[in-house]
C-alpha cells in the first residue's frame, strides 16, 4: 500500500473514531444543556452523574448476574439502562431536597436569581459525589469487560489495499446513543410532558399563571438530565476505565459541547459534542496525544468568534 493510500486509511478510521466517540459525547452533553435549558442551572455535578452512571452499570451488571442470565453482549447495555432508571430518581432527589430551595420561582428577587447559591451547592455537589464515591468504590480504575470491547469487524480490502477496523463496543455505544437522542427529541418534542418542560424553559411564571407545576417541571428535567448522561457514562464504561474522579475528565467537554452547539439547544448540544469528538479524533493525525484537548479548544474558539450563538443558536427550539 502506498503512503497516500495510508494517509487516507489514517483519515477514515479517525473519521469513524470521531463519529462514534461524538455521539456518546452528544449524548452526555444533551443531558447538562436539558438541565440548562429549563432550569437556567449550570450542574457543576453533572461529570459526577456519569461516574455514577458508570458504577451504577458496573454494580448492576456484576451484583445481579446480568452477565450470566443475559450474556456478556446483551447484559451491559440492560444493566446500563437499570442504572440510568436508578440515576433518574438519586436526580431527582437531589433536586427536591437541594436544588428545589434555590431554583425557580422561589429564588425570583434573590440575589443574581439563585445563581451563586447554585453555582456554589453543585459544586459542593460534585466534591462530596466524587470523595463519596472514593470512599465507597475505591481508587483502582474499573471497566465493565465485554467480548465486544476487544473485538472488531475488519472492513476491507478497500481499494488501495486499506482495510478499517470498527471496535464492536464502541459501534453498539453509537446505535445507543442515536436511539436515545433520538427517544429524547421525541418526547420534548411531541409529547404533553415536554411541552410542560418548553414552557417552564421559555417563561416559568406565565407557566404558572397557566396552571402547569415550574417545581415538577424542574424536578422531571433534573431527572431526565441527570439519566441521559448516566446512559452515556454506562456506555464509556464498556470501552474506557474509570475511576471516582473521572467526570473531571468530561465535565469540560460537556460545557464545551453545549456553548458550542448554543446555549438552551439540547439538539444542538448533540452536535456541538459530535464535532468535539470528531476534532479530537482528527487532531490524532497531526498532534500528539497529549495536544487532543488543545485542538478541541482552538477550533471551539474559532467557532465561537464566527458564530458567537453557537452553531444552532437561534435556529432551534431551546428545550
Amino acid at each position: 500500500m502506498t503512503e497516500g493510500w495510508i494517509v487516507i486509511e489514517n483519515m477514515l478510521q479517525a473519521l469513524y473514531s470521531g463519529i462514534v466517540v461524538g455521539s456518546v459525547y452528544g449524548l452526555m452533553c444533551v443531558g447538562l444543556a436539558l438541565i440548562f435549558s429549563v432550569m437556567r442551572v449550570i450542574n457543576f455535578a453533572q461529570g459526577e452523574f456519569l461516574m455514577l452512571g458508570m458504577y451504577g452499570t458496573l454494580l448492576v451488571f456484576t451484583q445481579l448476574g446480568l452477565g450470566a442470565t443475559l450474556g456478556p453482549y446483551i447484559g451491559p447495555y440492560v444493566a446500563n439502562l437499570i442504572s440510568a432508571v436508578a440515576m433518574f430518581f438519586i436526580a431527582s432527589f437531589l433536586y427536591e431536597v437541594l436544588l428545589s430551595r434555590i431554583t425557580g420561582l422561589r429564588a425570583s428577587g434573590t440575589e443574581g436569581d439563585g445563581h451563586y447559591a447554585q453555582l456554589i451547592l453543585t459544586l459542593g455537589l460534585s466534591l462530596v459525589l466524587q470523595n463519596g464515591g472514593l470512599l465507597v468504590f475505591g481508587a483502582i480504575p474499573q471497566s465493565v469487560n465485554t467480548p465486544l470491547s476487544s473485538t472488531a469487524w475488519e472492513i476491507g480490502p478497500l481499494p488501495g489495499g486499506m482495510t478499517l477496523f470498527l471496535n464492536q463496543a464502541r459501534m453498539a455505544a453509537f446505535v445507543v446513543a442515536v436511539i436515545v437522542i433520538l427517544l429524547v427529541a421525541a418526547f420534548i418534542g411531541r409529547t404533553r410532558h415536554g411541552k410542560i418542560l418548553r414552557a417552564a424553559a421559555d417563561n416559568p411564571e406565565a407557566a404558572t399563571y397557566m396552571g402547569i407545576h415550574v417545581r415538577r417541571a424542574h424536578r422531571l428535567a433534573f431527572g431526565i438530565g441527570g439519566a441521559v448522561t448516566a446512559v452515556a457514562g454506562g456506555l464509556i464504561a464498556t470501552y474506557y476505565s474509570f475511576q471516582p474522579y473521572v467526570g473531571v475528565e468530561f465535565v469540560i467537554i460537556m460545557y464545551a459541547g453545549v456553548v458550542l452547539g448554543g446555549m438552551g439547544s439540547t439538539i444542538g448540544a448533540f452536535w456541538g459534542g459530535m464535532t468535539i469528538g470528531l476534532v479530537q479524533q482528527l487532531a490524532t493525525l497531526i498532534l500528539p496525544t497529549q495536544l487532543q484537548n488543545a485542538a478541541i479548544f482552538v477550533v471551539f474558539l474559532l467557532i465561537i468568534l464566527v458564530r458567537p450563538q453557537g452553531l444552532f443558536g437561534r435556529s432551534v427550539e431551546r428545550a
